[in-house]
């Protein structure tokens, strides 16, 4: 049997993934996190992007979108906590080209600091979920 770590990948509306992988990388505040079995612990904040999990004996990858959340490793268990978390297959282009448009008129538009950080925070989760869709586009 192949070295394996347990993963759930879980948001306040449901569990969207639960199983064993082989690897399991995502976007950590600081760049890209990759664990692997027996992994030192850790906890950590993640952000907007793609948690790319990969399954015991199988060629491809596990792509989930996360709004974002935390992240805790433990030797043979790595639960993601996300703010949200979309399938990448379940990913919409077409609302997430109008949120990025909407973002970027927003910051044009915005004259408070809040108004300004809340567009560019609404402006890099679009981004990022475009990037999911890359990806997945990618690996077809």
């Amino acid at each position: 049997m192949a070295n394996t770590i347990h993963v759930d990948v879980v948001s306040a509306e449901e569990q969207i993934y639960s199983g064993e992988a082989e690897f399991v990388a995502l976007p950590g505040m600081m760049g890209e996190l990759g664990i692997y079995p027996r992994h030192t612990p850790l906890f950590t904040q993640i952000k907007p992007g793609s948690v790319r999990i990969k399954p015991p004996g199988s060629a491809g990858e596990e792509l989930v979108f996360v709004q974002g959340g935390y992240l805790e490793v433990q030797p043979h268990l790595v639960t993601v906590l996300a703010d949200t978390a979309i399938r990448a297959k379940d990913l919409d282009e077409k609302s997430a080209l109008e949120a990025k448009r909407a973002a970027e008129e927003a910051m044009q538009n915005k004259t408070s600091k809040e108004e300004i950080a809340r567009a560019e925070a609404e402006l890099s989760v679009a981004l990022a979920q475009l990037e999911a869709i890359r990806k997945l586009r990618h690996r077809a």
